[in-house]
């Protein structure tokens, strides 16, 4: 009778220690996943940050392109524009689309601004200037065609320039009117969803 009971108690423990390692086997599973999810979730946020970082470098380099835009080339026949403008009939209400209009955005006064309501994704009939339309200069993207190096922004840049009365000139008797420039750029990062929106105020 010793032995037998010896024995059921021997099984016993058996199983209690079946269960136990059962249920830490389930707790590292947890933890395991859990670290999984965690590690998942900070390199889907490194990436978005990466992407993000592209779009707003890609929205700086149309900011400098308007502004090789606003001085010249010389040769440029959009320089006569911006070359002591004497009025603003280049920029069109609701911003122009073709010649040396494109991009160009007469100032609204009584409604929303024009940066707010066109479409920098537009590219046919687009009625903003996109990077190096009026500069030549070239911007390497997905879009240009040549094999990808790295990251890059889906497409190229995109901007419209907006004029303003020079404060400084506007309040003095006598003075010849000169204008500032509102220059709003939009990049995109690896896909056309994400994007970057940058605004300067540029005086010539």
């Amino acid at each position: 009778m010793k032995n037998t009971r010896s024995s059921y108690r021997s099984a016993g423990q058996r199983g209690v220690s079946l269960i136990i390692v059962l249920l830490l086997l389930v707790i590292v599973s947890i933890l395991g996943v859990g670290a999984a999810q965690i590690a998942t979730m900070g390199e889907r946020s490194s990436r978005n940050d990466r992407d993000m970082q592209v779009a707003w470098q890609s929205a700086e380099a149309a900011l400098m392109d308007a502004e090789f835009d606003i001085h010249g080339p010389v040769d440029s026949s959009r320089r006569t524009v911006f070359t002591r403008m004497a009025n603003t009939n280049a920029f069109v209400s609701g911003c122009g689309s073709s010649g040396n209009s494109k991009g160009l955005c007469a100032l609204e006064t009584t409604a929303k601004p024009a940066w707010l309501t066109v479409d920098f994704t537009a590219t046919t009939g687009a009625k903003t200037a996109a990077y190096g339309d009026f500069t030549g200069r070239s911007f390497q993207s997905g879009s240009t065609g040549s094999q990808p190096t790295g990251i890059q922004p889906s497409k190229p840049p995109r901007y419209v320039i907006e004029p303003i009365e020079d404060p400084a000139n506007r309040d003095i008797s006598g003075s010849t009117t000169s204008y500032i420039y509102r220059v709003t750029a939009m990049g995109f990062g690896p896909r056309d969803d994400i994007q970057g929106v940058v605004q300067i105020i540029y005086r010539d």
